[in-house]
């Protein structure tokens, strides 16, 4: 049985790109045909695509890697490589992308957001992409990039209407197994609930999304009873339910348990205590602490109703203060450009996939592939770049697999 799974680490990498061909053309009564070598196909993309049908990060638990196809090389006769297919990755609808340092890469929040995880290689170009009026006959061609890789961290932020907030063994996961079809493990003792569950309510011609979540502490929102990964599935809910244990066994007044958890989710989020929210007390069939509010049990199904219609009006509510989104989100990141650093051998090492593109070419002992490299880094300033870094003539330069001393 699969279980919920609200974070995984992912690793994604783009197709490589094909390489160009060298070919020159060859045919009875063509003693000197001309270059006809054909390009490398790009390589596949790795996207990452929200969809309402996944619930859960499970799927990247125990096979993590996710890689793009990568294209096929140039041919002769100006045959081109064909570009490998786009690989698109489904994950849950309110999933978070960050890098390994924690830093927020994307947010797919709604149906068809999108995020290019991972780009793929370019294809290089065949010698007939050179030929030019000082080449007439280029005899190399460049090899195809490859793609990219990295890993990232995946985590998920259920999306609900309602958010049961209340300490462990308060009756959340009974009351929502009685207006719900959720089945949540219950039991008479704390932290029954180790990961949320998610149960449609239908009321009247209402309907909304409760989420079960597992139950907080004092300190939550200093990360105590591992309460970050709890606090985060409330982020997203529009509407949030307090639950006051009136039977609890270390009998915490209702008061002082509100207070409490208003001020944990206070100091985890401020803006969290201007959602709409409705507090009540639970297990009134055995209450034993006084609460002049409204009174609801699971078991026997007092007050329930009532709870259920004061919910659909805050739901309601709460989701026509929200825009509708008109359209879902694309995330392209932008490419990075040039830059150097310094080694610890003290070379100046070029990198950015433009320079790294500029020196993959087939032949660097060609005079003509020379002439080629050093005028497509002038062109996309990786010599301003070695001059503002502080390069001396003599100094070694590192670009990719190739190293040469700088001249100015």
């Amino acid at each position: 049985m699969s279980g919920f799974v609200d974070e995984a680490a992912v690793n994604v990498r783009g197709g490589d790109g094909g390489a160009g061909a060298v070919s020159f053309r060859r045919e009875a009564h063509v003693p000197r045909g001309g270059p006809d070598g054909g390009d490398g196909g790009k390589g596949g993309d790795v996207w990452l695509c929200a969809d309402r049908n996944v619930a859960s990060l499970y799927m990247f638990r125990d096979h993590p890697h996710r890689r793009a196809t990568n294209a096929t090389h140039g041919g002769g006769g100006k045959r081109h490589g064909t570009n490998g297919p786009d690989l698109v990755v489904h994950v849950p609808e309110g999933t978070v992308v960050r890098d390994t340092d924690g830093g927020v890469l994307a947010d797919l929040v709604s149906q068809g957001d999108r995020w290019l995880a991972a780009r793929g290689g370019r294809g290089g170009r065949g010698n007939a992409s050179f030929l030019s009026n000082r080449r007439k006959a280029p005899s190399f061609a460049e090899q195809g990039e490859h793609g990219e890789g990295r890993w990232l961290r995946l985590e998920l932020k259920l999306m609900a209407d309602v958010a049961l907030v209340g300490f462990p063994n308060a009756g959340k996961s009974t009351l929502i197994s009685r207006i719900s079809a959720a089945k949540p493990k219950v039991a008479d003792y704390p932290f029954t609930t180790l990961e949320p569950h998610l149960g449609v309510v239908r009321y009247d011609e209402h309907d909304f999304v409760v989420a079960d979540i597992p139950g907080l502490i004092e300190g939550a929102s200093e990360g105590r009873g591992l309460g970050h990964q709890f606090l985060r599935h409330i982020e997203r809910a529009r509407v949030l339910l307090v639950l006051l244990d009136l039977a609890p066994a270390d009998a915490r007044p209702p008061a002082e348990q509100c207070d409490v958890l208003l001020r944990e989710l206070g100091r985890y989020r401020p803006e969290l205590l201007e959602r709409p929210r409705m507090v009540v007390g639970t297990k009134a069939d055995v209450a034993q602490l006084e609460y002049a509010h409204l009174r609801v049990s699971a078991v026997t199904g007092a007050g329930v109703n009532e709870l259920l219609g004061r919910l659909a009006e805050l739901v309601a509510q709460a989701r026509a203060a929200q825009p509708a989104s008109e359209a879902f989100i694309v995330h392209r990141p932008e490419q990075e450009g040039v830059r150097v650093e310094r080694s610890d051998d003290g070379a100046f090492v070029v990198l950015g996939r433009p320079a790294e593109r500029a020196v993959a070419v087939t032949d660097l002992t060609n005079a003509d592939a020379l002439a080629y490299v050093h005028d497509r880094l002038r062109r996309i300033g990786v010599d301003r770049a070695l001059a503002r870094a502080g390069a001396q003539e003599g100094d070694l330069v590192r670009i990719g697999a190739m190293s040469f001393e700088y001249e100015p």
